[in-house]
């Protein structure tokens, strides 16, 4: 078992990969970490794969289509006693890990995820659709599942392998970001938060968020669980 895991759902994301992954494997180089940088191929059209393979990470393929079934199926493969998942979009910087690995690999906490809204949020970096519906999920969320958690929805996070092992994740789509949330707490999880900052994408890329639909989803979701 590697130490460090980190894990990128990809959907024809080949504008912007190779830079994800150069970020992560410079972060492994500087914490001198045993680790692999995984992708879960989400059934790209373009050439994500192809590129994440040649930029030296392992790939993998899930044909299902779907945020959380693309996540569902790297966390069973992933070998790290820690794992950091993100957005290989370029919005999230997986060159600077620290704040979310060093408190999962030192046993403080099982689950860490990030808060964009206490972060530095590059003008454009998120919609306003999404500036005003993350914080009314997220407080739905919290008023459902007391959890104190700003930003349901960040898109980079990070939990202790033998934590996992205790959750029983189902979702397939978007709304998995809230389920994660509600079964960490559920299984008595220690759950942080920390501030992360949110980029613009450097290149143009398809935008996989449907906004009205995925709200639903995680709405849906909070109401029947």
């Amino acid at each position: 078992m590697s130490e460090l895991t980190i894990l990128m759902p990809c959907l024809n994301e080949e504008e912007n990969i190779a830079f994800c992954i150069e970020q992560a494997q410079k972060y492994l180089s500087s914490r001198n970490l045993s680790g692999e940088i995984l992708v879960v191929d989400n059934d790209s059209t373009d050439r994500s794969a192809e590129i994440a393979a040649a930029n030296g990470a392992t790939v993998i393929t899930e044909h299902r289509r779907g945020y959380g079934r693309a996540l569902r199926t790297g966390l069973a493969a992933a070998k790290g006693k820690v794992i950091i998942f993100g957005d290989c979009d370029s919005t999230y910087d997986f060159a600077n890990l620290d704040p979310i690995y060093l408190p999962l690999s030192e046993n403080k906490v099982d689950f860490m995820t990030g808060d964009r809204f206490s972060g530095q949020m590059e003008e454009g970096a998120m919609s306003w659709s999404h500036k005003l519906g993350v914080p009314f999920l997220s407080w739905c969320g919290r008023v459902k599942f007391g959890v104190k958690i700003h930003d349901w929805h960040c898109g980079i996070r990070g939990i202790r392998k033998d934590a996992l092992q205790k959750l029983n994740l189902q979702t397939d789509g978007m709304e998995f970001a809230t389920e994660m949330i509600a079964e960490a707490s559920r299984k008595r999880l220690r759950i942080g938060e920390v501030s992360v900052p949110l980029k613009k994408a450097q290149n143009e890329r398809q935008v996989k968020l449907r906004t009205i639909r995925d709200g639903f989803r995680h709405l849906w979701y909070i109401v029947r669980a």
